[in-house]
């Protein structure tokens, strides 16, 4: 009877568990998140997502963290939690400006 109570008890665990480490999107370093953006952006021009202004400014913006992470960088031997979790900060904001531009509904003119 304990098996049998053990052995429930375990599944029960593990189905509550699979729907939560699925859901958790895997960490990405700095240089994955940046081609990500970049390569989100490239394609809402390709695809008729984002006005040239529109892709003109994410592209500024994503230059600008760029930039920031550079100086991290140089500021003393690699990047410390404080500033990862920044620019983490700021890539999450700038893939949400990059969702809400690429559903605008504003279409580039040819």
């Amino acid at each position: 009877m304990k098996r049998i109570l053990l052995s429930l008890a375990a599944a029960s665990t593990l189905v509550v568990a699979v729907p939560v480490t699925a859901s958790a999107a895997p960490w990405q370093s700095v240089n994955q998140r940046q081609d990500t953006l970049e390569r989100r952006i490239d394609q809402g021009v390709r695809r008729g997502d984002l006005t040239r202004a529109e892709a003109q400014r994410l592209r500024a913006q994503f230059r600008e963290i760029a930039q920031l992470e550079r100086q991290y960088r140089r500021s003393g031997g690699g990047l410390s939690a404080r500033e990862r979790a920044d620019l983490d900060r700021r890539f999450d904001r700038l893939s949400q400006r990059i969702y809400a531009q690429r559903h605008d509904h504003q279409v580039r003119r040819y």
